[in-house]
């Protein structure tokens, strides 16, 4: 600890003795000043014990030492030292009283104990508080060490709690728990979600000083060397961080740091060798991608995984609606799609979804112990996830997000994914064509993701809605629409009819309310006009397409 007043009047070889603010001792002491200005406030910075002989002062004048008394408690003076025998044979009895009430600790200093004797014990006194403190600071710092090797964040986060006689809480990059300690401060942790929230709105480093109760001064702390922070750091604790327990908190940020920053050159070697495994399976060579694979990957493909593909797109133009189907509220409504959201507004503002994409899949893996690969593939980035996963469906609740931020006009950059169907190593190649023509579907749409079993289970009428395939069902029909025109029959009724009675002259008839001589007189003209033969099937499909995407 740091001195305080009573040390100093125990302090053998001072023989202070306390003549006012006998309740004040405990208050520790910065520095020791001497001055003799009649004003000696604009040059303390408070915590100071003030020493002076009142050369200057007129000690006896109660109203003039009140106002003495009072400018230096002010100034955050915790102490007056007064030197007898120099210009008084006693502390004058104004001075006492002026202490006394104020509540400002008063000292006698003896004749035989010159000032620089207690500055010297201060100074000292400072220096051995600060040698604990490195001292203590490196045991915490090999404790916290030992514990981050053996037994993770959760290891280390015990140890610092206990170092600063509080507790601590990790938080993921979504803002999510991931480890507290001790076990009770998990509610604790929870509540200050927002908080780290608005640090992580913050470039990287950062830390912010906020309440967490009644008796709970907080210190909040982003993990990471990125712009955008890997996780955020809690520590609660009665009072402010002494120096110990500051040297601790700032070896558990460097130590966690190390554990969740990967390096650049690791995080390169990790991508070839996802890149790698992914060109091993997407060639029908399963058993050596599982070969390369190993530990890193090697769960991952032992389970049914499915591929997403994803790759940005330009917003729809200003003023164009949201494509029918779209929820704004989604999963936006609970906590995990609230914190997406605020990833997305992000991702927003810096114009690089895929990367928001890559670190909600991973953060979800790393908390479920989930392997995930992200490979960069051209322009899109390719993930291999766990069916029915943490990663997939954290991907899931950032797309519902998106299309959230879309119906909102609040996206500047926005994503199309592509998920494939539940998937094994050997189908590889079919879940990545899968999952392309999931993308593509999306894309066509304006969806923000498609899974490939919504568009096996679907209609392939929607997809009719491109406006190639209605420009060349347009040119299709539009001599029999100009027929129709003129009056000179009902030729495009009649081709529908007849067509969804797969060519059943009775049954088309009846729907037109016509003879069936009269329908087959229209299916030759039809056929002249256009210049085709009804009885081709590919000539039948394409007018039946062609009528169902214009809706003619």
């Amino acid at each position: 600890m740091p001195p305080t007043l009573a040390s100093l009047v125990h302090h053998s070889a001072l023989k202070l003795t306390v003549r006012a603010g006998e309740d004040h001792l405990d208050t520790a002491v910065r520095w020791a000043h001497v001055s003799e200005l009649a004003d000696p406030v604009p040059y303390m910075e408070g915590g100071e014990l003030l020493l002076i002989t009142a050369l200057k002062l007129d000690a006896e004048d109660l109203e003039a030492m009140r106002r003495y008394v009072k400018r230096l408690a002010g100034a955050g003076v915790v102490g007056l030292g007064f030197a007898v025998g120099v210009n008084y044979d006693d502390v004058p009895e104004a001075l006492v009283r002026a202490a006394k009430d104020e509540g400002l600790p008063l000292l006698a200093v003896p004749p035989r104990t010159p000032f620089i004797a207690i500055s010297k014990a201060v100074s000292a006194a400072i220096a051995a508080d600060q040698y604990r403190a490195v001292t203590s600071g490196f045991a915490a710092q090999r404790e916290l060490t030992k514990q981050a090797l053996n037994e993770g964040p959760e290891g280390l986060l015990a140890v610092l709690a206990a170092q600063v006689d509080g507790w601590a809480a990790l938080y993921d990059a979504s803002g999510a728990v991931v480890a507290t300690a001790p076990e009770w401060a998990g509610r604790r942790a929870a509540r200050l979600t927002a908080d780290v929230e608005r640090l992580r709105e913050r470039p990287a480093p950062a830390s912010a000083v906020v309440a967490g109760g009644a008796d709970d001064r907080v210190e909040l702390h982003s993990i990471g060397t990125g712009r955008r922070a890997r996780a955020a750091l809690a520590v609660g604790t009665a009072a402010a961080l002494g120096t110990a327990e500051r040297y601790a908190l700032h070896s558990a940020i460097a130590l966690l740091t190390l554990t969740t920053e990967r390096s650049s050159a690791l995080y390169a070697a990790e991508q070839r060798i996802g890149a790698a495994v992914l060109r091993m399976l997407l060639a029908g060579e399963p058993d050596h991608a599982r070969a390369v694979a190993g530990d890193l990957y090697g769960a991952l493909l032992d389970a049914p995984f499915r591929m997403v593909a994803a790759e940005a797109v330009a917003p729809p133009p200003t003023g164009v609606a949201a494509p029918a189907g779209t929820s704004a509220g989604a999963s936006a409504g609970t906590g995990t799609a609230l914190l997406l959201a605020e990833a997305v507004t992000g991702a927003g503002a810096s114009g690089d979804p895929l990367s928001v994409l890559t670190d909600v899949a991973e953060s979800a893996a790393a908390r479920a112990g989930e392997a995930v690969l992200v490979v960069p593939h051209g322009e899109r980035t390719v993930l291999l996830v766990v069916d029915g996963g943490a990663a997939a469906e954290a991907c899931v609740q950032y797309a519902e997000v998106l299309e959230a931020t879309r119906a909102e006009g609040s996206a500047d950059d926005e994503l199309v994914i592509g998920f494939s169907a539940p998937s094994g190593p050997i189908a590889a190649a079919t879940a990545f064509k899968q999952a392309e023509q999931a993308l593509s579907v999306a894309r066509r749409r304006g969806r923000v993701l498609v899974e490939h079993e919504d568009v096996a289970a679907g209609s392939v009428l929607p997809l009719l809605g491109d406006d190639a395939v209605r420009a060349f069902a347009d040119g299709l029909l539009r001599a029999l629409r100009d027929h129709d025109a003129t009056g000179r029959g009902d030729l495009v009724a009649s081709l529908r009819a007849w067509l969804s009675r797969h060519g059943q002259w009775d049954a088309a008839a009846a729907d037109l309310g016509v003879h069936r001589h009269t329908l087959r007189y229209r299916m030759r003209r039809v056929e002249e006009i256009l210049g085709r033969s009804l009885d081709d099937p590919d000539v039948r499909m394409e007018l039946w397409l062609a009528l169902k995407a214009t809706g003619g």
